[in-house]
């Protein structure tokens, strides 16, 4: 099967200053890639570039099939839903006026209008205006938008800012219902332990140049961060702070009843045994490095500092 995004040495650049540097990637249907990288990295750029708004310096990128910036543009603008980070509508229309006319624009069907109004949570609030509408309410209508004619292919730029926590959940269970219908999904956040559980891949852009890409269990292979090993329970008399390869194994943490354990993936194994083998260990739990920990190692050196 076709990959739905699929970019080979894409570039951008604006006079001297290289946005997007030789950036290979696929993105296969159905799955949910989170990009992610400081501002200047190029996440911006590379959504432009899949929205067809820009065109490539150098080069190849063809979504859902074509160019997004020739002739495939219209057919693929029909298929694709995109929400952008600050969401603006036309202040004097309701929420379904505004709907009604993007799906107009669209050219899809206009009765889905109040079914993803009342999907988002806003049927209640359909026929208000839309100056009358708080930040996470407009989100929600932005979200609404871009679900529009059920499209193959969803670009998300920071889609939960202004969501409280369970509206915020609400969203990323939508997500996870257009994963399983096929929808592709390209999400851009900075909020990671939000995005930790819904996401397929991560791809980190730093200074405009790919720093690593892959699964949550790849990124931690590539990376070999430290785990958390903690325990519970009683052990009078044992001495947690040695027996241990300094190297491989750092205690944290340590009472009487508690112990935290920075372990490098090569000793966990043994670290386990220890534990498992020592009188009054009543409970272990292990904790690999987060996404937050993977985006923090991968692109530390590449903190520019601008603006994507």
């Amino acid at each position: 099967m076709k990959p739905v995004i699929e970019c080979h040495g894409l570039t951008k650049r604006h006079g001297k200053l290289t946005r997007l540097a030789d950036l290979d990637l696929q993105v296969r249907e159905g799955e949910v890639l989170a990009l992610l990288g400081h501002n200047g990295a190029g996440k911006t750029t590379t959504m432009k570039l899949i929205l067809g708004l820009i065109s490539p310096s150098a080069g190849s990128l063809s979504v859902l099939g074509g160019a997004p910036d020739g002739p495939h543009a219209e057919t693929l603008r029909r298929r694709l839903g995109y929400l952008p980070e600050n969401v603006s509508f036309y202040e004097q229309l309701s929420g379904r006026e505004v709907l009604d006319y993007f799906a107009r624009l669209k050219r899809v069907d206009r009765r889905q209008v109040d079914e993803l109004l009342e999907r988002v949570g806003l049927a209640e609030a359909a026929n208000r205006r839309v100056k009358t509408y708080s930040k996470g309410m407009r989100q929600r209508l932005g979200l609404a938008q871009a679900l529009l004619g059920d499209p193959q292919l969803l670009l998300l730029d920071e889609p939960t800012t202004g969501l409280d926590p369970s509206a915020t959940r609400d969203f990323y269970e939508t997500v996870g219902e257009l994963r399983e219908r096929g929808c592709t999904v390209l999400l851009s956040s900075h909020v990671l332990p939000g995005i930790e559980p819904y996401i397929d891949r991560a791809l980190i852009l730093g200074a405009g140049r790919r720093l690593a890409l892959g699964s949550l269990e790849e990124l931690r292979r590539e990376a070999a961060l430290p785990l958390t090993v903690r325990a519970r329970g009683s052990w009078p008399g044992t001495d947690w702070t040695q027996g241990w390869d300094a190297a491989q194994v750092a205690p944290r943490h340590l009472n009487g009843h508690a112990l935290e354990l920075g372990v490098h993936p090569t000793a966990k194994m043994a670290v386990l045994r220890r534990l498992t083998e020592t009188p009054g260990v009543e409970d272990i739990e292990l904790l690999p490095p987060t996404l937050e920990h993977l985006y923090a190692h991968f692109s530390a050196p590449h903190d520019t500092g601008g603006h994507s």
